[in-house]
């Protein structure tokens, strides 16, 4: 594989996640910090349904933890949600069939906890084979310390660190277009 296959995104075999951006969790976020990530997960879902690009959102144990913000449902279209118990959202078995079934290799990765929910899931995708970018301005934990440590770690699996618009302009690959105009205004 080259470098550049590993790290281009091509919209023909992305996938969008969204792990466990939920009313309760986020209660216990800082808010500043909460409210980047919502924006930076919303473009992506912006983008993705505007593109043509799956996107998969988890929810762990609704019940406790409610369920993905409003703001995020709303943007996103087609998705499929799946609840869960595991932490990785690889423990869900509909979640791996949807994934799986949409033959996509490169998975995006936002959500939260970084160390938690998000890392667990990250492991487990690398050792599907799956090639993963993880968004470093869209996942978050409680602690900063708890994010760095993740987000090491998941570098380590070979998981590729990218940002929002890293992502929106890999995805557009040229200015000019229809897509460019509408999509490059997200992030203005």
């Amino acid at each position: 594989m080259s470098v550049k296959d590993r790290f281009f995104l091509e919209r023909d075999k992305a996938l969008l996640v969204v792990i466990d951006v939920q009313e309760k969790l986020c209660l216990a976020m800082n808010d500043k910090i909460l409210h980047k990530l919502t924006r930076n997960i919303a473009i992506l879902l912006e983008t993705a349904q505007e593109l043509g690009i799956p996107a998969l959102i988890t929810e762990q144990y609704v019940k406790g933890l409610g369920a993905t913000l409003p703001e995020l449902k709303e943007k996103a279209g087609n998705a499929g949600f799946f609840e869960k118990m595991a932490f990785s959202s690889c423990g869900s078995a509909e979640f791996m069939e949807k994934l799986t079934s949409t033959g996509r290799t490169q998975i995006i990765v936002t959500g939260m906890e970084t160390h938690v929910c998000v890392l667990q899931t990250v492991i487990e995708l690398r050792d599907a084979g799956f090639e993963v970018h993880v968004v470093r301005d869209a996942v978050m934990s409680r602690s900063k310390d708890n994010w760095q440590i993740a987000a090491e770690a998941m570098a380590l699996t070979g998981a590729v660190p990218t940002s929002t618009e890293s992502v929106l302009f890999q995805l557009l690959k040229v200015a000019g277009t229809e897509e460019f105009k509408k999509l490059s205004k997200l992030v203005r």
